[in-house]
């Protein structure tokens, strides 16, 4: 691997590291030689896949659940037992809610908020002793926050809480991009269109739906695994340090 691109000596954090986009990132920063730990909801799952990922390079699980300040603030206290400093943080834990508008449920609604923003702005919040301990002039810490096309355009398919909930975080994102900037940590975000995952496989697995979607998307086609692993990686690495509160999408052209 390039120089530029290589993250031998970095320590990151995935949240929601276990499937998804989550695992294609963790993956990513594997190959290009950094130590991650990867956490979810389910510490079963996170183990397993942790130990999969091991193939790859130092992959360790943490069992995390974010749906509240107390789950991040535990996160962070079992992060700080075993680091002394995080180079990377990759908020990636996610939800979203589908139901018609008229009987669109304020539970759903409250669910998606809290998890795609809160959640995120509370493990920022939580982690930062040891992102300022990383972070220099010539070498920032990096916090790579995973919006969503949905943030940016209006094709919501009834999820209502979703987009908006993406766009708060692009917002917030910018924010902390400019308040952190002094103190050597970049917040970058990366919004991705259409990838494999739990949350797109009802699409994936029906061919017709499939097709339907696709017909939206310029390049005809979803993300595939070695393009999102590769963004990730160029913001993680000496690519990336000169580059704070950007929203980058990666959707095929379908954000135009």
């Amino acid at each position: 691997m390039h120089p530029y691109f290589s993250l031998a000596g970095r320590t990151a954090l995935v949240t929601g590291g276990t499937r998804g986009i989550g695992r294609m990132i963790a993956r990513g920063l594997l190959d290009a030689g950094a130590r991650v730990f990867i956490c979810a909801r389910d510490g079963e799952a996170c183990a397993t896949t942790a130990a999969e990922l091991s193939s790859y390079g130092e992959c360790h699980a943490l069992a995390a659940n974010l749906a509240s300040e107390e789950g991040a603030r535990a996160l962070a206290e079992a992060l700080q037992a075993r680091i002394e400093r995080l180079d990377i943080l990759v908020n990636n834990a996610g939800t979203t809610w589908g139901a018609p508008l008229e009987s669109y449920p304020a539970a759903g609604w409250e669910k998606v908020m809290q998890l795609n923003v809160t959640a995120v702005f509370s493990c920022i919040q939580q982690l930062l002793p040891l992102l300022r301990k990383a972070g220099s002039a010539d070498n920032p810490a990096r916090v790579i926050n995973i919006g969503s096309v949905a943030g940016l355009s209006a094709f919501g398919e009834q999820a209502y809480a979703y987009g908006p909930s993406k766009a708060a975080l692009h917002q917030l994102s910018r924010m902390l991009a400019r308040e952190l900037v002094g103190q050597h940590i970049n917040v970058n975000v990366i919004a991705p269109g259409r990838f494999p995952s739990r949350m797109t496989r009802h699409i994936a697995n029906d061919p017709e739906a499939l097709a339907g979607d696709t017909a939206h998307i310029p390049m005809k086609r979803w993300g595939r695994e070695e393009e999102m692993s590769a963004l990730a990686i160029a913001l993680a690495s000496s690519a990336g340090a000169y580059m704070t509160g950007n929203i980058i999408p990666i959707d095929g052209g379908f954000h135009l």
